[in-house]
């Protein structure tokens, strides 16, 4: 199954936040701690050009902590500065404004130099959809101003939100890319919620993620659902409906017959993962 989400308001997003960059002084690149390189839209480095940026690696709590670690080095080694949080909770959230604050230091020591007071620094927010904009601007202006929720596609326009700091922040939709040239970057967007479920075969995606979790998070699998004994590899098809099954079963996912619905068990396959009662994973290392 190929996955494509590109939906109009995604192009009139990217008109507007050209359209805003000469009033910007920073960009905050907000991506998914668990697939910082598939939530990584390629159209920012064209849209932003050179315009400083602080990566943002959310949904930290959810990831594996190692392959944070490995991910926060690769973009130190890009000449990014990268920085970890849990928009959710607020953990790492208080470290945004100073991590601002360093990247416009050249800046800043400019104005200050010729006599000038500082306004408060701007910063544009952007992101994929579902990646948590909406919840880490929450966080930082200290009250819920900007719309959020649980699916893609909530921010549907852009507003200039203060902190209590000093800088100001402009949200923004988030925006996918129009065609995914590897496939496997729609199924990981997929799996963690970045894509509109109504548009894909909910099978397709719980069944990616199956063949995933068994090969690297065998034990934490096994344990959520109490399987004895998974494959050692899944390779084979039957293999992962035959997985997938037994999760049905444990969960009670039963039609006519004594056969499996598999839809259901993949929705809550998916959900548990999402809400990380399958413990820490990552999707994808540097």
């Amino acid at each position: 199954m190929a996955i494509q989400w590109f939906p109009g308001h995604m192009t009139k997003a990217r008109r507007q936040i050209e359209d805003k960059l000469k009033l910007i002084d920073v960009c905050i690149e907000l991506l998914d701690s668990r697939l910082p390189l598939s939530s990584r839209n390629p159209m920012i480095d064209d849209i932003l050009r050179d315009k400083p940026r602080l990566i943002i690696l959310n949904k930290a709590d959810l990831a594996d902590p190692e392959a944070t670690r490995k991910w926060l080095a690769f973009f130190k080694a890009e000449g990014h500065v990268a920085h970890p949080v849990d928009a959710a909770t607020g953990t790492g959230i208080k470290d945004i404004p100073e991590q601002v604050k360093l990247l416009l230091k050249d800046k800043i020591d400019r104005q200050i130099a010729k006599g000038m007071n500082p306004r408060p620094s701007r910063a544009l927010i952007v992101g994929i959809p579902n990646v948590g904009k909406s919840t880490l601007i929450n966080r930082m202006a200290g009250k819920n101003i900007a719309a959020t929720g649980d699916r893609p596609g909530v921010t549907k326009g852009q507003q200039w939100i203060k902190t209590g700091g000093n800088l100001e922040l402009l949200d923004t939709p988030g925006i996918l890319w129009p065609k995914f040239e590897d496939q496997e970057v729609g199924y990981r967007l997929a799996v963690t919620g970045a894509i509109k479920e109504e548009i894909l075969n909910i099978e397709d995606i719980a069944f990616f993620a199956v063949k995933y979790l068994v090969k690297d998070y065998g034990a934490s699998f096994q344990e959520r659902f109490g399987i004895e004994k998974l494959p050692e590899d899944l390779k084979n098809p039957d293999e992962i409906v035959a997985v997938m099954e037994a999760v049905g079963r444990k969960r009670g996912c039963l039609i006519s017959g004594g056969r499996v619905d598999l839809e259901k068990a993949s929705r809550i396959l998916l959900h548990d993962l999402r809400a990380g009662k399958l413990g820490r994973f990552t999707l994808e290392t540097p």
